[in-house]
């Protein structure tokens, strides 16, 4: 081997070593922030409760936390695209520090306001966004190809395990210790993560848009640059299908996340405890979509094992629609937290291939904000037909607009059927 070849070799060694160590930077930053959103989530609106809050206060201040991702999410693609992502995500937690001081303050001088929770719930909320679509826009400058499949799937079954399952378990064991266990921790956690960044290898600025044939200059308004994200968003065939499809797999799971509570201690008769591990279904599932994805993809092909993801949300919905049966249920609920995963993995690293650097942010924003708007409009639209025909009928209504998007994603993987290998 030629001096060329040895130091290609080097080169590619040195490339794989830092693609694992900023994969591992990036699982243990998104877990760690997860987990401490997640005891947010569930402290905040409890604080709320015992701040003597009524029904509609306490729901607007878990409407704070989410609320941004319908907001600024586009705003917060076009900043991830324009500044240096490492170190973004290190301000962005240091907000997240100075937004838990006052709580930290009031809970330990017993004075914790619905004002305060609020507007601390907000700040959250908004830097959940920005570090949630930098994370995912760092993995094609942190991670080689050959790698970016895993650092997605970690990343992902990381988000689910633990924004959604063990931190509101975590939640609810430090808020019965006392609101300044569950907030200390949360400020602590948030502390770690941004010290975790501080190992990440490389200068991971987006890099510019490829414009060729004498296409448009790249836009330098906010606006703009938002519009152009939109664009190319629409104008990409395969993924305004996918982004399409998944509106509809989310609202979904907005669906059943809302009716579920009502369906199982009513209708199935299950206690708090046993609520709780049919929940646990859905972590369990997700678990182990992360862990299995990558062997699955080089097994069945990306296109098939992304099809299951729509039978298995179908399944979610259309079992408590044709039966009461815990079992039943909690096995629709793990097919399902499976599926989410497969999905969420595979979309990314679709994206991360077919969309340039440059506009990854902007896009992921986009992308997150139909998915995640979807949800409350899910949750809306069953509660009024669990009223109008009750919780099963409304299941059922679900169940079948998942299965409708089966050969609209057929269709739209043939067309795009290189960009899913």
């Amino acid at each position: 081997m030629g001096a060329a070849g040895v130091l290609e070799s080097d080169r590619l060694r040195a490339g794989r070593d830092a693609g694992r160590r900023n994969t591992a930077v990036l699982v243990a930053f998104t877990a760690v922030t997860n987990l401490a959103d997640g005891v947010v989530k569930m402290a905040l609106p409890l604080l709320a409760v015992r701040a003597g809050g009524s029904p509609a206060q306490v729901t607007g201040v878990a409407l704070a936390i989410s609320l941004p991702w319908l907001l600024v999410a586009l705003h917060a693609g076009v900043l991830v695209d324009r500044v240096d992502r490492r170190r973004l995500l290190w301000i962005v937690n240091v907000l997240r520090l100075l937004a838990m001081v006052p709580l930290l303050a009031a809970a330990a001088s017993g004075d914790l306001s619905l004002a305060l929770l609020a507007a601390a719930g907000a700040a959250i909320g908004v830097a959940d966004v920005v570090a949630s679509t930098a994370a995912t826009a760092l993995v094609p400058a942190a991670v080689p190809p050959a790698g970016r499949d895993k650092a997605n799937a970690w990343m992902a079954g990381a988000e689910t395990v633990f924004s959604e399952f063990a931190g509101p378990f975590v939640g609810g064991l430090l808020i019965a210790l006392g609101a300044g266990w569950a907030l200390g921790a949360t400020w602590a956690a948030y502390a770690a993560a941004a010290l975790v960044l501080l190992l990440l290898a490389g200068r991971l600025r987006a890099g510019a848009v490829a414009y060729e044939n004498g296409g448009e200059a790249p836009a330098t308004t906010v606006n703009g640059q938002i519009a152009e994200g939109l664009r190319y968003l629409w104008q990409h065939r395969l993924l305004r299908s996918l982004s399409l499809i998944l509106t509809v797999l989310s609202g979904t799971w907005g669906a059943w996340l809302a009716l579920i509570p009502l369906y199982a201690t009513r209708d199935m008769g299950l206690t708090p405890g046993e609520y709780g591990v049919l929940l646990s279904a859905l972590g369990i599932g997700g678990l182990l979509g992360a862990v299995t994805v990558t062997r699955l993809n080089r097994v069945l092909g990306r296109r098939r094992v992304m099809l299951a993801d729509l039978f298995g949300t179908a399944a979610m919905a259309a079992v408590p629609a044709l039966t009461a049966d815990a079992r039943a249920v909690a096995a629709a609920a793990f097919l399902g937290g499976l599926g989410g995963t497969l999905w969420t993995v595979n979309s990314r690293t679709v994206i991360q291939r077919a969309v340039p650097d440059a506009m990854l942010g902007r896009f992921s924003s986009a992308n997150r904000m139909f998915a995640w708007g979807a949800m409350p409009l899910g949750a809306g639209l069953v509660g009024l037909l669990a009223e109008l025909a009750g919780p099963r009928a409304a299941f059922g209504f679900f169940a079948v607009a998942s299965l409708l998007t089966v050969p609209f994603f057929l269709r739209a993987a043939a067309r795009g059927a290189v960009a899913l290998r």
